[in-house]
């Protein structure tokens, strides 16, 4: 569990480093590595919880998408821990609107988060 939780929050972190939507106030402190590290565990859990009943409650869409549908689900993980983090008060934040800057923001925080995701598991194997 511990593993998953930083494999989520280095993703994150380089989404985070690469794309202005969203941004961490301090990040080169304790309190950022801190900070990110809860936003893992958020994400994680939101992973854990939310997203087995997105893909029940969207069966359908994604069998009928041959599985593209999914990029849609991971980005309302993404969206869902913003909204999250903010309503816990914590120094990460996701800028997210429904203007194409934020919708494409979004979009490639997700391919970023699961690219890095994917390679960082593949790294830190067992």
């Amino acid at each position: 569990m511990l593993k998953r939780v930083i494999i989520n929050a280095v993703s994150i972190t380089v989404a985070t480093a690469i794309l202005p939507q969203l941004w961490l106030s301090d990040p080169w402190s304790l309190k950022g590595v801190i900070t990110m590290l809860i936003v893992g565990a958020v994400f994680g859990a939101l992973n854990a919880v939310v997203r087995p009943l997105f893909k029940v409650l969207t069966g359908c869409i994604v069998l009928l998408t041959f599985g593209m549908f999914l990029f849609v689900i991971n980005a309302a993980m993404l969206v869902l821990t913003g909204w999250v983090c903010q309503e816990f008060g914590l120094a990460w934040h996701l800028d997210f609107s429904w203007t194409p800057n934020g919708m494409i923001g979004v979009a490639l925080a997700t391919v970023i988060v699961s690219v890095v995701s994917f390679f960082a598991a593949k790294f830190i194997d067992d």
